[in-house]
């Protein structure tokens, strides 16, 4: 006897063996055994005791089997032995311990009184079914679950005893372990006759076979896991919620996927409200009732969500005393129950819902705020009518824990919404609202900004320059966001700066990679650079000659489709991002016929993950061979060939212009004499130009401007001299040429200074003047409008 087993040890025969194979320890069922007293077999080889042979060498830390063992009056004994090693722990060496029963031992006696006691009173619940799945017996266990008693039922078929689905569906396990004579394991979770609240059960089959092996029947024990079963659950739904929930950062979208998240697995239907305050504001800290709340989602076990009173999207009031309001005003999860009368109050001030709740049977109600980095974003109201249990503290727990998850994510797509807007109008504010109208191209273009990565800093522009000429440019700034778009914005500003001083194209290229680098290392800090990058494209297109000069940097080339062919790419050196400093941009000069579409671009139309930049070069020329007359047609087009239905996976902007031709007779050019009493001829030209051009009611101001301008250019500058008009249908260009590369400017004349006035009274007739440098001089012009004077 021992504290620990209060009872006679003689009936186990129990000796240790050390790892060594000495005895250790002889109880006094191994004296019964083999008669040897203690004193004279431990500390001796356990080897002596076998009746030949050697000891078995186990390969695992148990072992079983018959030895066959000398007895101490000189016999032998054949036993069967089992044997548990014990690892070397605490200073103490490993030994076996080695046992066998001496009583117990053989065939059960029939009609053995435990063995009877164990169907009966055994705590797992058992039941045996016959042959025709009717029931024969069952133990108390299963009894209290059922709640009716054996002799009642006895005869009847699960299903008929059970009435539930999940009973059919048992009973069809148990007629394929009945057929097939193999046990099955089965779970479900439903509510018996007995209980009150839904249990989880694992219900093990086992066939029962007579003497010669035939299926007779089929036992059913059934386990409570009920606990396990909802912790899986839980743990499950969080693992889901994670997964699930922040798939996008639209707030609509999160909020759908907490609802779905917790359909059916915690509630029969979720509704998601959430707080819209004006503006873009923050929520408020504290909240007063009605409550108003715009529906974001809702999900239901029943299709259409027949149970929904509101729609996605609408803002409804909510009261005091509504599961929505309370829990908002107190901060914290409130569970009510429809029987209990907690929403009496709520249900009679909305007749619409109150009926809506008893014509669908809802009968728990949980409302959880959702809160995130200290704001109150909404509330998720769960309800039950299907499911027969009410929420759980546990249930509270899960839906908190899961709401929360979802609040972190609603709150991150709100703040990523909110940036979004921002920088999108001030991008769109930056970008030009419409592309003039010039003598030079008719262009089209669109921006779409990226459907998850955010607005970025892609930009295009048209700029009118002298001479009829025309700026297109198409830039990419390196990122998204805020911070994008106003670097996109500083560099479009500068782009117009440098174009309005008539720089070529390589040349501009380079004093914006000035730029660039100024910014990065404004953007930097601690002495490291900022990551201000961007790539660009420029080409000034000419209609009097009809050429294009472009450079571009780090950009894709543009595509040219010319009247009769097919689109191709620009062979154009490609220049390294802005940003690098230091390196020289080159630029390419082509002959454009009238009427040929070039088309800019940035690398979000043709890159993407679906394809590569050929594959998508070669989609955009397959879009653009399909060009008839509308510009924007042609846009739209190739947006929808190139793009995903879901949107691009970066920013978008696409120009396309079509060039037009200035006819020759629309161009007069005279060589002027270095002789200021032949200025008189040459207005009268002029004169006759403009009579001959039928404008000549611009003629005054006409002759005033070519004066002035000729005779600065013989004082001041350098032979030779040369004069052009150029007129469209609303402009006329008067332009003087010299090879001298001193600039004019505007000054004050004073009172009885007799020159210094010529440019002021040019700058004061004309619509806008300026000059452009060119390799052999300079070039002065003057625009003035023709539309007014019709």
């Amino acid at each position: 006897m021992s504290p620990v087993y209060p009872f006679d040890e003689a009936e186990t025969a129990r000796v240790v063996v050390g790892d060594d194979g000495a005895l250790v320890e002889w109880n006094d069922g191994a004296r019964a055994l083999l008669g040897w007293e203690p004193g004279e077999v431990v500390g001796r080889a356990a080897a002596v005791l076998l009746a030949g042979g050697a000891l078995p060498v186990p390969t695992a830390s148990r072992w079983d089997g018959t030895l066959t063992l000398r007895h101490r009056d000189g016999y032998t004994v054949r036993v069967w032995l089992l044997a548990h090693h014990r690892r070397a722990r605490d200073g103490r060496p490993g030994y076996w311990l080695i046992v066998t029963p001496l009583t117990g031992g053989g065939t059960r006696a029939p009609g053995d009184p435990l063995a009877l006691a164990a169907l009966a009173q055994s705590p797992c619940a058992l039941a045996v079914y016959d042959e025709r799945l009717r029931l024969r017996l069952l133990n108390a266990a299963m009894e209290a679950a059922i709640g009716l008693p054996e002799e009642r039922i006895r005869g009847l078929r699960l299903a008929e005893i059970g009435g539930r689905p999940q009973s059919e569906e048992l009973e069809g396990h148990m007629a394929d372990v009945l057929t097939g004579g193999l046990p099955k394991d089965v779970q479900t979770y439903t509510r018996t006759g007995g209980e009150k609240h839904a249990h989880a059960w694992l219900a093990r089959l086992a066939p029962i076979t007579d003497a010669a092996g035939r299926t007779v029947g089929v036992a059913l024990t059934a386990h409570d896991f009920t606990e396990n079963y909802l912790a899986r659950e839980r743990l499950q739904l969080v693992n889901e919620a994670s997964v699930r929930i922040g798939s996008t950062l639209d707030v609509t979208r999160t909020a759908q996927e907490l609802a779905d998240v917790c359909v059916p697995a915690l509630a029969d239907f979720v509704s998601v409200d959430l707080i819209d305050p004006p503006d873009g504001a923050e929520p408020p800290a504290r909240f007063a009732s009605p409550v108003a709340l715009r529906r974001a989602a809702h999900q239901s076990v029943n299709p259409g969500s027949p149970e929904a009173v509101a729609k996605p999207g609408e803002v409804q009031q909510y009261p005091a005393g509504s599961p929505q309001a309370d829990s908002l005003a107190a901060g914290r999860t409130i569970v009510a129950t429809v029987p209990g009368g907690e929403l009496d109050q709520w249900l009679a001030w909305d007749a619409a819902r109150g009926a809506r709740v008893r014509e669908v049977g809802i009968h728990s109600v949980m409302s959880v705020p959702l809160r995130a980095r200290g704001a109150t974003l909404g509330v998720a109201v769960l309800t039950r009518f299907r499911r027969p249990d009410p929420f759980t503290p546990d249930d509270v727990l899960l839906a908190e824990e899961v709401s929360a998850r979802a609040a972190v994510c609603v709150d991150n797509a709100r703040r990523y919404s909110r940036e979004r807007d921002t920088a999108l109008a001030l991008q769109r504010s930056l970008l030009p609202r419409s592309l003039p109208r010039t003598a030079a191209v008719d262009a089209a273009s669109r921006y779409l900004p990226a459907a998850r990565a955010g607005v970025g800093g892609d930009w295009f522009d048209v700029i009118p320059l002298s001479g009829t000429r025309v700026a297109m440019v198409v830039g990419d700034v390196v990122g998204h966001g805020i911070q994008a778009s106003a670097t996109m914005g500083r560099l479009r500003t500068a782009v117009r700066t440098l174009a309005d001083i008539d720089l070529t194209p390589d040349e501009l290229l380079t004093h914006l990679d000035d730029l660039v680098v100024r910014l990065s290392e404004e953007a930097g800090s601690e002495g490291s650079p900022g990551e201000v990058g961007a790539t660009c494209l420029y080409a000034v297109y000419d209609p009097v000659t009809r050429r294009c000069t472009m450079a571009r940097a780090g950009h894709p080339p543009p595509v040219v489709l010319v009247p009769g062919g097919r689109p191709r790419r620009v062979d154009l050196p490609a220049g390294p991002p802005l940003g690098l400093g230091g390196l020289p941009f080159e630029s390419a000069e082509i002959r454009l016929a009238e009427g040929s579409v070039l088309a800019l671009y940035t690398d979000g139309l043709i890159e993407s993950r679906e394809r590569d930049v050929d594959a998508g070069f070669r989609a955009l020329c397959a879009a653009l061979e399909g060009y008839a007359d509308s510009l924007d047609e042609t846009c739209d087009r190739v947006l929808h060939a190139l793009l995903p239905p879901g949107g691009a996976a970066d920013d978008v902007a696409l120009l396309l212009a079509r060039t037009r031709a200035l006819p020759a007779d629309h161009i007069a050019t005279w060589d002027v004499p270095a002789d200021p009493s032949l200025v008189a001829g040459v207005r009268k030209q002029v004169a006759e130009r403009l009579v001959a051009w039928r404008i000549d009611a611009v003629s005054f101001t006409a002759e005033l401007v070519v004066s002035e301008l000729v005779t600065n250019a013989i004082r001041y500058g350098a032979h030779p001299i040369r004069l052009r008009l150029i007129h469209d249908a609303a402009t006329l260009i008067c332009e003087v040429s010299d090879t001298s590369h001193t600039a004019p400017h505007l000054r004050r004349a004073k009172t009885w200074d007799e020159g210094g006035r010529g440019l002021l009274l040019v700058a004061q007739l004309t619509d806008r003047w300026g000059t452009r440098h060119t390799a052999e001089g300079k070039t002065i012009w003057a625009e003035l409008g023709l539309l007014g004077e019709e």
